[in-house]
């Protein structure tokens, strides 16, 4: 492993120049730093790079493998630089975007139109009870729901206000009657042990763990099990046709909160995917 890509770099310069004295000149270092530089590279490589004599430095043959890989390397580096320093006001690549599984109905018609009108854009949209880290590049925008992000780093504006209710199929009422001594009743719930949700908090400190007859991180599986007439559970209003609304309670409402990291907040891409949540 090299310690600092300078030594590369000198090596480079005396490699193309022939001597410490013209590697010196064109990097603007004293001839010292050369020769001490090409000593510690050469030491750290456990090989001799440069045969010297007294008209200059020599490739040796582990000189001439150095010279055409860094040499590579180098030609990447500039092109690498040229790329990023292009494409700062583009928006295109990968945008990776974090939500809750219940939100696709309401995030996608929104981002979909984005992607229409940016053909380079691919979009990484991924589900997950736990927080994805915006400051470990797990992804470049969050929503998330509850109380307002307070990271430090973390740019947080209001999206919405979420409301949520349980539902249940007329026939597991007519079998189970009405929701008033919750002990009779059978729920299809999302796991426990990450966050929850403000219905799945009330749930939890209402309930018995007994009559959670169905635990899945999978919307649709539960959504199946409800629609059966097993359970009653929460899913999205837009998804509710057909069940009855049977509780509906205000301190269910939940904020949702768009959240990126300070250093890709004003970036067009990230701007871009911002206008098209808000609508």
């Amino acid at each position: 492993m090299f310690e600092s890509w300078d030594d590369i770099r000198v090596a480079l310069a005396v490699a193309r120049e022939g001597t410490v004295s013209g590697a010196a000149l064109v990097l603007g270092v004293h001839h010292a730093t050369v020769i001490r530089r090409i000593d510690a590279l050469e030491t750290q490589l456990g090989a001799r790079l440069f045969q010297r004599h007294p008209r200059g430095y020599a490739l040796t043959d582990a000189g001439r493998t150095m010279l055409q890989t860094a040499g590579e390397v180098e030609e990447h580096f500039g092109q690498m630089a040229s790329r990023i320093s292009g494409a700062g006001d583009r928006i295109e690549g990968e945008l990776v975007v974090t939500s809750l599984p219940e939100l696709a109905p309401v995030v996608m018609p929104r981002l979909l139109p984005l992607l229409d009108r940016h053909p380079g854009l691919r979009l990484r949209y991924l589900t997950d009870a736990r927080l994805f880290r915006l400051d470990a590049g797990e992804a470049q925008l969050a929503i998330r729901a509850g109380a307002r992000p307070t990271q430090p780093d973390y740019v947080a504006r209001e999206l919405a206000v979420s409301s949520q209710a349980l539902y249940a199929a007329q026939s597991y009422l007519d079998r189970q009657g009405t929701v008033e001594d919750l002990a009779r009743h059978y729920f299809a719930v999302p796991p426990t042990d990450g966050p929850l949700s403000p219905v799945m908090r009330w749930i939890v400190a209402h309930v018995p763990a007994a009559n959670f007859v169905m635990v899945s991180n999978d919307a649709q599986a539960r959504a199946a099990v409800i629609r059966a007439g097993l359970a009653i559970g929460s899913v999205p209003r837009d998804e509710s046709d057909g069940l009855v609304e049977v509780m509906c309670l205000p301190e269910w409402e939940s904020r949702l909160w768009l959240v990126t990291h300070v250093d890709l907040h004003r970036t067009p891409k990230v701007q871009a995917a911002l206008a098209a949540l808000r609508g």
